[in-house]
């Protein structure tokens, strides 16, 4: 089956159209025929695109918004997408209602923009691509949503409530719902290939560490916590996130600046995390550059409270699963940050985990999908790092949901 696979982001959107065989039962995916992405959108973005039958080529398109965006990718690719039998989407938010992969209906279409009050910097960029694959390829084929909250539908309920009143909790869904499960996913299971151990027979730490962050304690394939709750707001230090703050904080500072509690929530999403505390940048790369090259004492307290709180959960998850067999780590600065890795595992022998020095400095561009093994032989605990590939396992599940249809 040809699969077209759109992962909108927040202002990007990637794509890949792959073939994707069943070999007696189990699938596999072809390289990618086309794929590329719409980076930048917003005002001036990029439009990227290479294939196997297509030279790598650039373009500055405008893009004000993910519908403009979704218009030029159907408008630039209309001569390479005649054979499509099925498009997979990423869509961040499911809530309660969906809980595993879904053919996209109308009145699914409709519940997804519902979810948006609760991701409402991720599913509308999703929805403009429902909508916009819908209006270029024609109702005949099949659309299917891949949701990041239905991975961490597995945590039990300690890991999913609030110490909420009960009956206010229900009645507003408000539950640690999880993000970045896509990811998580990806990771997981490409230890369990490079490792050549059944994903349902390990314990495994997934640390996916970007602009976004988030950790998830996965046993036997099944998510058991993570660090992201009713919002991708909570738990790891990120980008311009704050990650766990006391709740209070909030009204405090909306009662002592004089503004909206909604405009402390913006800071709290928009001007903190690695960009607050360094007062630079939100780029570890430039943070790294800067700690080292300027001696910026800022940039390096970032650093050190960016690991510092990784380190804490991992400890944490650890403890949920009893161990671990391995811990993976995925994302920008998981796959090109050894220094961000070795800082995070430092002083970790107390559980059994150690990294050997040069593995962890080789592991750097590794091509999507691949992983390397980053601790040392005599470690309890391996580490590894994976190129996660969201886009092979949403066409996966593509296929998947289709066939069970």
């Amino acid at each position: 089956m040809q699969v077209f696979v759109l992962n909108s982001g927040s202002s990007s959107i990637k794509f890949r159209l792959v073939d994707v065989l069943d070999r007696g039962g189990e699938l596999t995916v072809s390289p990618a025929v086309l794929e590329g992405a719409v980076k930048g959108i917003g005002g001036a973005a990029t439009f990227e695109v290479k294939g196997q039958h297509t030279s790598p080529s650039k373009a500055v398109v405008h893009a004000q918004d993910h519908t403009f965006a979704v218009r030029i990718l159907f408008d630039r690719l209309a001569g390479s997408l005649s054979a499509i039998e099925a498009v997979g989407h990423r869509v961040v938010q499911g809530g309660e209602q969906y809980t595993a992969t879904t053919v996209i209906t109308d009145q699914v279409e409709a519940g997804i923009d519902a979810l948006s009050e609760l991701a409402p910097l991720h599913n509308p960029p999703s929805l403009a691509g429902i909508r916009g694959a819908r209006a270029a390829l024609g109702p005949a084929v099949p659309m299917v949503a891949v949701f990041d909250t239905a991975f961490h539908q597995t945590m039990p309920d300690v890991a999913k409530r609030y110490a909420l009143p009960a009956e206010l909790a229900a009645r507003h869904k408000i539950r640690r719902y999880g993000f970045h499960g896509i990811a998580h996913a990806s990771l997981a299971n490409g230890y369990a290939t490079i490792s050549r151990k059944p994903l349902e027979q390990v314990r495994v730490i997934t640390m996916q560490l970007g602009n976004g962050c988030s950790m998830a304690a996965i046993a036997q394939g099944k998510s058991v916590d993570t660090s992201m709750g009713f919002t991708p707001l909570e738990g790891l230090v990120m980008g311009t996130r704050s990650g766990d703050v006391d709740a209070s904080i909030v009204s405090y500072l909306s009662e002592r600046e004089r503004v909206t509690a909604d405009e402390v929530e913006r800071w709290l999403n928009e001007r903190s995390g690695l960009l607050g505390l360094s007062g630079r940048s939100n780029d570890m790369r430039e943070l790294l550059r800067a700690a080292t090259e300027e001696r910026d004492e800022r940039a390096l307290f970032a650093i050190e409270l960016f690991c510092y709180r990784a380190r804490k959960y991992l400890g944490s998850y650890l403890s949920v699963l009893g161990g671990a067999d391995a811990i993976v780590f995925g994302g920008g600065i998981g796959e090109h940050a050894p220094e961000i890795r070795e800082r995070v595992c430092r002083d970790m022998e107390w559980c059994g985990l150690s990294l050997d020095t040069e593995r962890n400095r080789a592991a750097v561009g590794l091509s999507s999908g691949s992983a390397a093994l980053i601790s040392a032989d005599d470690s309890v605990t391996a580490a590894y790092v994976v190129a996660a590939d969201e886009e092979t396992w949403i066409a996966k599940e593509t296929v998947r949901c289709l066939g069970a249809s």
